[in-house]
């Protein structure tokens, strides 16, 4: 792995805590962190302000594809669902695909358009247009906690784990 090629894209699928852990436990990603993505003003005030609750994802491109990761990310996600996954209600759960990478873009759009399901898909696959770093007690929580809730069931969120 050469630290210079590394690239981030972000994933926004509900709570974030369970998205996080199973996008750290996949064959070359690198880093995770949660965050919020896309919301209208740069800080994370009131009612998050529009932003999606996200992770960003640090991936080495010669290990893993951006459409890898999207078969993955499909993998967790109810892609016909707007602003719910599990039990978790609201715009801040929309599930959505985010880069300031126009290739990356270019890259989900084409995987969303190939699957004979497009017409019923509501990611939404968009620029970043900005990021929040969540809290420390928002990082790696199923580690910290691993009885927490999570809308992922387990077989799945330990699919990849030590692969």
């Amino acid at each position: 792995m050469n630290a210079t090629n590394l690239e981030t894209i972000y994933f926004a699928g509900g709570c974030l805590w369970g998205v996080q852990h199973f996008m750290r436990s996949l064959p070359g990603v690198v880093v995770t962190e949660a965050g919020r993505a896309n919301g209208e003003s740069a800080s994370l005030d009131g009612e998050y302000d529009g932003y999606a609750e996200c992770v960003k994802t640090v991936f080495d491109p010669g290990r893993v594809s951006v459409e890898q990761l999207m078969e993955y990310f499909f993998e967790i996600i109810d892609p016909y669902s707007v602003n719910k996954q599990g039990i978790d209600v609201g715009l801040k759960y929309r599930t959505g695909v985010y880069s300031e990478n126009a290739e990356h873009l270019k890259k989900a759009q084409d995987f969303i358009a190939n699957r004979e399901d497009r017409d019923k898909i509501v990611v939404e696959v968009l620029p970043l247009t900005n990021y929040v770093r969540s809290a420390d007690e928002h990082q790696d929580r199923l580690v910290k906690y691993p009885n927490d809730y999570c809308h992922i069931p387990m077989e799945i969120m330990n699919k990849y784990r030590n692969k």
